[in-house]
C-alpha cells in the first residue's frame, strides 16, 4: 500500500533559483540559507522516496488573474517549465505520476472538493525551485511528482481551514492507494512577508516560528486563523502558508520533527525551511 512517509516546507521564491545558477551559495548573503537543507537532500537520499506531492502557488505561468482556480491538481505523465521573466534558467521536463494522481482526484472529488483537474500544466517557479533545491543539478529525474496549486493571489482565496481539509483528503486518497509506494510531500512558500504597499520588506519572525512550532505540534491551531489573520500578522503574501497547512494535513500519523532552520530575511522573506517524518496509521 502507498504511505507518506514524510514532508518538507520550503522556501519557492525566484531569487533562490537564480542564486543557484550564479554559484552564489556560498556567499555571506546566502551561505545561512543554502546550509539548512544537506540534512534534507541527505534524508531524501536515503529514503528514496518514489513521489513527491508538491503544494506551490502559480504566480502567473498557468493560472493569470483572468482564470483563478481555487485549488488545481496535474494529472499528466509530464510537466514543463518556461521563461517566467525573473531570468531564472528553465529546468528540464518534471516527470508525473498519472496513475496516483487520478486516483487522488477521483477520491477527493468524492469528498466534496471541486478540483480543477489539468492534463496538461505548466509548473513554475513555485515547483520548480523546490526540485532543484533539493536535487540540485537537475538531479531530480529520478521522482515522479504531483503538482497541486493553490490560489494565494487573488480573492477570493481558500481559508487555512479548508487548506488543511484538503490535505486530510489527500493523504486518505494515498492511504488508499493499493500500489507499493512511498510519498513525500512538499508545502511551498514564502513565510511572512509583503512584496508591495507601506509594509513592503515586513517579516515578523516570532510568528513564523511559532507557525513552524504549531506545524509539529498542534497543526489544527493554525485551521483557526483566516487569511487576513496571516496577512496581518505575516504581511499581504503569508498566505502562502496556506500551502504548509496543506502540507501539514497530509500527514495522517504521528510525526516526529527531524530538522529545522529558519532565515530572514532572503529576498524580503522569511524561510523556513523543516523536514517532518510521518508514521503511517496503518
Amino acid at each position: 500500500m502507498a504511505k507518506i512517509i514524510g514532508a518538507v516546507t520550503t522556501s519557492h521564491i525566484p531569487a533562490i533559483a537564480n542564486a543557484m545558477a550564479n554559484g552564489l551559495e556560498e556567499t555571506p548573503y546566502w551561505k545561512p540559507f543554502f546550509d539548512g537543507y544537506p540534512p534534507v537532500r541527505d534524508w531524501l537520499n536515503e529514503k528514496k522516496p518514489d513521489v513527491i506531492i508538491l503544494f506551490y502557488n502559480d504566480h502567473g505561468l498557468e493560472f493569470f488573474i483572468d482564470k483563478k482556480p481555487t485549488f488545481a491538481m496535474g494529472v499528466a505523465d509530464e510537466y514543463y517549465n518556461s521563461d517566467e521573466g525573473w531570468g531564472i534558467p528553465t529546468i528540464p521536463p518534471v516527470t508525473g505520476e498519472s496513475d496516483l494522481s487520478w486516483h487522488i482526484a477521483n477520491s477527493i472529488v468524492d469528498e466534496g472538493f471541486d478540483m480543477t483537474i489539468c492534463q496538461e500544466m505548466k509548473v513554475d517557479h513555485g515547483l520548480t525551485v523546490p526540485l532543484n533545491l533539493m536535487w540540485p543539478g537537475h538531479k531530480y529525474g529520478h521522482v515522479k511528482v504531483i503538482p497541486v496549486c493553490i490560489n494565494c493571489e487573488q480573492y477570493p482565496m481558500p481559508q487555512p481551514k479548508r487548506t488543511f481539509e484538503l490535505g486530510r483528503a489527500i493523504g486518505r486518497a494515498v492511504e488508499s492507494y493499493e500500489k507499493d509506494i512511498n510519498v513525500v510531500v512538499f508545502g511551498t512558500g514564502g513565510m511572512s512577508h509583503q512584496l508591495d504597499g507601506e509594509r513592503a520588506g515586513f517579516i515578523n519572525r516570532a510568528f513564523d516560528i511559532d507557525c513552524l512550532d504549531k506545524l509539529v505540534t498542534d497543526p489544527e491551531a493554525l485551521t483557526k486563523y483566516s487569511n487576513i489573520d496571516l496577512v496581518e500578522q505575516g504581511g499581504a503574501q503569508a498566505v502562502e502558508l496556506n500551502m504548509l497547512i496543506a502540507m501539514r494535513g497530509t500527514l495522517l500519523g504521528k510525526v516526529t520533527e527531524l530538522h529545522r532552520n529558519y532565515h530572514a530575511p532572503i529576498s524580503n522573506t522569511g524561510s523556513g525551511l523543516m523536514l517532518l517524518e510521518n508514521e503511517s496509521p496503518k
